[in-house]
């Protein structure tokens, strides 16, 4: 079963999307915030997850700056920025996330995305696939 780790502020929103993968067939783990997402993601006895989708704007820690510690760490595990803002799109450290997805009432483009980064990273760890691609990850800043 591949594993989600949430990142998101609002506990209600955190809920439905948490249902709406489990529904899916993931495991999910959540995060209020990312200084809570780092501790998580470096936690051994939460093993590595297989996906990271990522709010931006959240206390302690905001989504970017998370991000910008997932990218030092060197972990390479797909992120997806989860946000409301469209102007978060063009942020250097944003860009660098596998895929942003606005948020909606409809989960049905976040659990589009989420399925096509889990089948690439699979394709890509077989050595096939590759071409297929989502989006590229852009070097770290």
């Amino acid at each position: 079963m591949k594993k989600i780790l949430l990142v998101e502020d609002d506990s209600h929103l955190q809920f439905l999307i948490t249902e709406e993968l489990k529904d899916e067939g993931y495991d999910v783990i959540s995060a209020s915030n990312g200084k809570e997402a780092l501790s998580l993601l470096f936690d051994e006895q939460h093993g590595e997850p297989d996906l990271i989708i990522m709010d931006i704007r959240m206390p302690k820690m905001d989504g970017l700056d998370a991000l910008g510690h997932i990218l030092k760490s060197k972990l390479d595990v797909p992120v997806v920025i989860h946000s409301a803002y469209v102007s978060y799109q063009d942020n250097p450290i944003a860009m660098t996330a596998d895929a942003y997805v606005l948020k909606s009432h409809d989960f049905s483009r976040l659990k589009k995305t989420v399925s096509e980064l889990l089948n690439r990273n699979a394709k890509d760890s077989s050595g096939r696939g590759a071409e297929a691609l989502l989006l590229p990850r852009a070097a770290a800043m």
